[in-house]
């Protein structure tokens, strides 16, 4: 965990100066794709050892099947490997090495790369091999038309920006923030062809660093301070079960896996901080001016803490791995989205029984919460006072219901996921049953409305919000928005 920290805050140096020296109107591309990647490979080097091997031997091979098995069936291939081979690392790790070690491990790493490959990999497939018709609108925009060449390839696994912590970037956001083209505006003529450029002022990214740097410190301290003192081991304390109300109970259950958070804080907004330093993830201008300094952001604070639905609590944690289990999995799914997403999920963050508890577990909570909104929600939303009442149940419900979820991730073994449990008689598992029985599921209609009707809220409010968000610039200058808006478009197509 030292050097894991070490080295992302030599990782927030180096992206000053790779902004500093080695910005793209100072160097080409190839540069700025080689040093990028050589300091991610010695900081992996560093904080991992010859373990950090795993990362080259899995970008390389799943490189090598890309290029052999070919654009139609690259994707099942890269996707089977890397998972597989993503598994096999913490099948290692967790039956070689102590059980129980939850630390910065190589597997942690391996995790974000695999995210990389497979959507990657997909991203190709799209792009190379299927009808642009056949693409919903977000394939058709993150879709790449060209095999990237193996330093690029590279780059994008394992820069330092994102080697040690993430987040998930797309392939085509990495490829233009390395080619400097952040910031340059196109214009295009009705035929396609370019006719204009628009050079944007530079935006300086140092208070969106410095604003993230601080909620890192805040979080640091609050997880040194306070997380100790509230062990979600305590919950299962025999003692504690024996004498403690039920309210008491469901009390310290809130405040002992709220404090479990601000570690997964620091690490997620340190890593967004690098990423800003470099000068990679500017999403635009929002409508009143300011610079927006979170395309590639993990995670939003406030809307975690203050969750109405588990929707709500969905649509801002973890917002990057959310997005791309609902681009390699919930869209493509055949049948159960939701079922399939999260096993898939469950397997991507390890072998641990606990993951699946919880993923499991958030399949029923999700689909009645689901359920619940569907059919109650409009009933307390006209009138401001009754929706402030159904607001503060509904906030106190999902607390509990996050809460009550997330246990067996944090407990990580059977036995005492169980006797967690066991301990509450399994009452969430049980309500949520109940309330599938008793409110109807919307059935989901065929054909080209399936994925429409059928995605979850999280996934489509962030897509919806991150396509506003790329448009959303300044609106003191109309003319330059609607070039703005016509260059994202055509952008899209080109690339």
């Amino acid at each position: 965990q030292v050097n894991f920290v070490v080295c992302q805050l030599f990782a927030l140096l180096a992206a000053v100066w790779f902004r500093t020296y080695l910005h793209s109107s100072k160097t080409s591309p190839f540069i700025r794709h080689v040093v990028a990647t050589l300091l991610g490979l010695y900081l992996a080097l560093f904080c991992f050892g010859w373990y950090a091997l795993h990362f080259v031997i899995q970008s390389g091979i799943s490189y090598y099947i890309m290029i052999i098995i070919g654009v139609e069936n690259m994707h099942k291939y890269c996707f089977v490997f890397a998972l597989g081979y993503l598994t096999v690392c913490q099948i290692t790790r967790v039956y070689i090495f102590d059980y129980g070690q939850y630390s910065a491990d190589f597997s942690g790493p391996m995790m974000i790369i695999t995210q990389k490959i497979t959507s990657l990999a997909f991203e190709i497939h799209d792009g190379m091999f299927r009808k642009n018709e056949d693409l919903t609108p977000s394939q058709r925009c993150l879709a790449v038309r060209r095999m990237p060449s193996l330093l690029e390839y590279l780059s994008y696994n394992c820069n330092f920006m994102g080697i040690l912590a993430g987040p998930l970037c797309s392939y085509k956001d990495y490829i233009t923030f390395i080619e400097g083209r952040s910031y340059q505006l196109q214009q295009s003529e009705a035929n396609g062809k370019e006719d204009t450029k628009y050079e944007q002022t530079d935006p300086s990214p140092n208070i969106a660093v410095a604003q993230k740097l601080l909620i890192c410190g805040l979080s640091l301290l609050f997880h040194m301070t306070i997380t100790k003192t509230l062990p979600v081991e305590y919950n299962i304390d025999d003692n504690f079960r024996a004498t403690a109300s039920w309210p008491v109970r469901f009390f310290y259950l809130y405040m002992s896996l709220m404090a479990a958070r601000p570690k997964y804080y620091f690490a997620w907004t340190l890593a967004d901080a690098i990423n800003n330093a470099a000068g990679f993830g500017f999403r635009g201008y929002d409508k009143n001016g300011v610079t927006r300094w979170d395309l590639i952001s993990n995670l939003r604070i406030q809307q975690i803490e203050f969750s109405t639905s588990f929707k709500m609590f969905l649509d801002n944690w973890n917002i990057q791995t959310a997005l791309w289990l609902k681009r390699v999995c919930y869209e493509r799914a055949t049948f159960s989205p939701t079922i399939q997403t999260f096993i898939l999920s469950a397997i991507w963050h390890g072998v641990y029984p606990g993951y699946y508890l919880t993923f499991l577990t958030g399949v029923l909570m999700t689909l009645a919460a689901r359920a619940i909104r569907n059919n109650i929600r409009h009933y307390f939303v006209e009138s401001p006072a009754v929706k402030l009442c159904y607001d503060i149940v509904t906030w106190m419900a999902t607390q509990a219901a996050i809460s009550y979820t997330v246990v067996p991730f944090v407990l990580l073994s059977v036995k005492p996921s169980f006797t967690f449990y066991s301990s509450c008689y399994f009452c969430l598992h049980i309500a949520s049953i109940l309330v599938l029985l008793v409110f109807p599921l919307k059935r989901t209609q065929k054909g080209s409305k399936k994925h429409e009707n059928v995605q979850p809220g999280w996934s489509r409010k962030l897509e919806e919000e991150s396509l506003l968000q790329k448009n959303s610039y300044s609106t003191t200058n109309n003319s330059f928005s609607q070039k703005q808006e016509i260059t994202c478009r055509y952008q899209a197509l080109k690339q």
